[in-house]
């Protein structure tokens, strides 16, 4: 049998991304877990009922409802301990009180089509806040892009709200991340971004995530593909206290 992809999302109305099924036409658990970490299933709306369908899952396999993928959009499970934790991020930030002012930076822009223009860039990053530059970087003999740019933001709420999610910039999902460059002396970011050593491969990103935001608000967790037991939690503050 020839391989098949199977569109998996997040959400009904996100982008889905597609899946590589099996020899039989099964798909892996883990080969969803490994775009969507946590994953621990998979639903999907039935077209007649309209209702959301369970896909049947064993031993780690997942099976095509009555043996055709079809063209559906499969939603992501996720363990409810996961779900309320997220919740309770949402609703953190929902409630947190208003910062003193700190200073944005320039966000590394990575991932994007090669036909994105620094007008395209600044149309779509406004609908976060007011732009303050926007640069999208090209080869010095060409002139053709190089397939990342930089966007800085006024405000640094923001910055945060752009950093904490991806980005659909003509048609391709694009990531907004802070650079670790030495061009920004005057953000401490070796204080912000740490190594986290021996971690297991079935470590989240989302229970690191849970675990680091008692010691404040974090902006990333990185976790290397394929796996090598390390990660990278950067947060929005300076965390040099952590290691006094």
């Amino acid at each position: 049998m020839s391989e098949l992809y199977i569109r998996v999302a997040e959400d009904e109305n996100e982008e889905p991304m597609e899946i590589p099924s099996e020899d039989d036409g099964t798909i892996l658990l883990s080969s969803v877990a490994a775009q969507f970490p946590g994953a621990c299933g998979l639903r999907y709306r039935n077209p007649e009922s309209q209702c959301m369908r369970g896909v049947r899952l064993v031993e780690g396999v997942l099976h095509a409802p009555e043996n055709d993928w079809g063209s559906l959009v499969y939603v992501v499970n996720y363990p409810k301990d996961n779900k309320r934790k997220m919740e309770e991020i949402d609703a953190a930030s929902a409630v947190k009180v208003k910062r003193g002012f700190q200073k944005t930076s320039d966000l590394i822009v990575l991932g994007l089509p090669w036909k994105t223009t620094e007008q395209d860039l600044k149309d779509y990053f406004t609908t976060f806040g007011e732009v303050i530059m926007v640069q999208v970087k090209r080869d010095v003999k060409t002139g053709n892009s190089k397939g990342f740019g930089f966007v800085r933001f006024t405000e640094y709420e923001t910055q945060t709200k752009v950093i904490a999610q991806r980005h659909m910039i003509d048609g391709r999902w694009c990531d907004c991340k802070l650079p670790n460059s030495k061009a920004f002396p005057d953000e401490p970011m070796r204080s912000r971004k740490i190594f986290v050593g021996r971690c297991t491969e079935d470590m989240t990103t989302d229970e690191l995530r849970q675990y680091f935001m008692q010691y404040g608000e974090v902006t990333d967790v990185f976790i290397p593909k394929p796996f090598r037991a390390f990660a990278f939690v950067t947060f929005a503050d300076d965390q040099s206290g952590l290691w006094q």
